[in-house]
């Protein structure tokens, strides 16, 4: 079939088997199909969908335009999680450690930020030295002795994914469910996984912001998933308020290594963490229920275990090797910092954010990015931000700024973000699959 042909069948909602796909995917890779018909084939599916079994296909075609990860000589289950993207949402930062104090291995293939979304490879850019872009040998040595790697996609993996979310990104189909699922699941599956655990978010924070639209992400991850061997389970996760009381770069860094080390641990954002780890760990079969799979999160943390792996995961990808006993002397702390007083309608007890608004506060001031090229300041950003339980009295958050005029602008966008609470979903809403 040629490449029109497959999109002629999407334009006209008809169900594209999976040679053909496979076959349109082959032609992505090489050259054989054109932006615009990459272009014409996303807008098609945006309008009209896929069934399950085409999304599979799909899905398993990117992950066979690149390499595929082996980890069979690991003495233990291969785990991984993703998030669809928040604003203080570092898990990744301490799930990782504490996957591997537990026994489970988590070679994390992780982004940078776009939009009101931060990235994990932004935050750990924040390290002097630390290798976010690993050659082969030093990512699976480093997976093997300490249990854990976080890194960026390499420059195989799933390539055709590159390539069709390029094009998505200025045709206003990033939006659609089937593309998603096979961007997401593509890499996943193509970095060798035995199971997985997706953190779906919704809120004013997340990109799925009703219920509804995160439930339909999530059941076609979890299907799709599991359809294509890699079993999975996902959690449906608030985003109407930061996860960690930290925006940015180097700030959530410094979060992570807080609570790591239980200098300060953000109430929801363990919830999460502990949460998301124990569904990895039933997945993986180290625990044998999720009761048990919570105590040995809570014990990788409290025993110390999971920042010792932090610190030598740190380590080995070229960073300091004190860096979890000294963080605060290697990540860099810009000059100005403001403290934002809550207007006098903020009511304690039921305070809740537009928290697109705190992203977008961190790109004013230079900390995040709205197009790909775009430089990152990897030290400003917002500490101390108000959580569940705001007293009223204290401020809303801290600026750390590079100058008066971004931290006022930053301000601006902080106070207008401040909203009403009401009822306040929990930090779990649910689970899927």
């Amino acid at each position: 079939m040629l490449p029109q042909e497959v999109i002629a069948a999407k334009r006209d909602a008809m169900p594209v088997d999976g040679a053909e796909l496979r076959a349109f995917i082959e032609g992505v890779t090489s050259g054989a199909v054109s932006e615009g018909q990459v272009a014409a084939f996303a807008m098609a599916i945006y309008l009209n969908g896929m069934e399950n079994a085409e999304k599979v296909a799909l899905t398993l075609a990117m992950r066979d335009s690149g390499d595929v990860l082996d980890w069979s000589d690991l003495p233990g289950p291969v785990l991984d999680k993703h998030s669809t993207g928040g604003v203080g949402d570092n898990v990744s930062l301490m799930l990782s450690p504490a996957i591997a104090a537990c026994g489970g291995f988590n070679p994390m293939i992780s982004g940078r930020g776009l939009g009101h979304t931060g990235g994990t490879l932004d935050k750990f850019d924040s390290i002097p030295g630390y290798t976010t872009q690993p050659d082969n040998d030093l990512f699976h040595r480093t997976v093997r002795e300490v249990g854990c790697a976080v890194i960026g996609q390499t420059g195989n993996l799933a390539p055709a994914d590159k390539i069709i979310y390029g094009i998505r990104d200025v045709t206003a189909t990033v939006e659609s469910v089937p593309l998603i699922t096979a961007s997401i699941l593509s890499k996943k599956l193509a970095a060798g996984l035995e199971a997985l655990v997706l953190d779906v978010k919704v809120g004013s924070g997340a990109f799925m912001d009703s219920l509804d639209k995160a439930r339909e992400l999530a059941n076609s991850l979890v299907e799709v998933a599991n359809g294509a061997g890699l079993k999975t389970t996902a959690l449906l996760t608030d985003m109407d308020h930061p996860l960690a009381s930290a925006a940015g770069n180097a700030v959530e860094m410094q979060n992570a290594v807080d609570f790591l080390t239980g200098r300060k641990v953000d109430r929801s954002l363990w919830e999460v963490t502990v949460a998301l780890g124990a569904e990895m760990l039933v997945s993986g079969g180290i625990a044998d229920d999720t009761a048990d799979g919570t105590r040995r999160m809570e014990e990788a943390f409290s025993s110390g275990r999971a920042a010792e792996k932090f610190g030598e995961m740190v380590s080995a990808l070229g960073g300091p090797a004190d860096f979890v006993e000294n963080a605060e002397n290697y990540l860099d702390t810009p000059p100005i910092r403001i403290a934002v007083e809550a207007p006098e309608t903020a009511i304690p007890d039921n305070l809740a954010f537009d928290t697109r608004q705190i992203g977008m506060a961190v790109i004013e001031l230079g900390g995040g990015r709205t197009r790909p090229q775009d430089a990152v300041d990897h030290a400003v950003g917002l500490i101390n931000i108000a959580g569940r339980d705001w007293d009223g009295a204290s401020p809303l958050c801290e600026i750390l700024a590079r100058d008066e005029a971004s931290a006022e602008r930053a301000k601006a966008r902080v106070i207008r973000a401040v909203r009403e609470g009401g009822d306040r979903p929990p930090a779990i809403i649910e689970k899927i699959g």
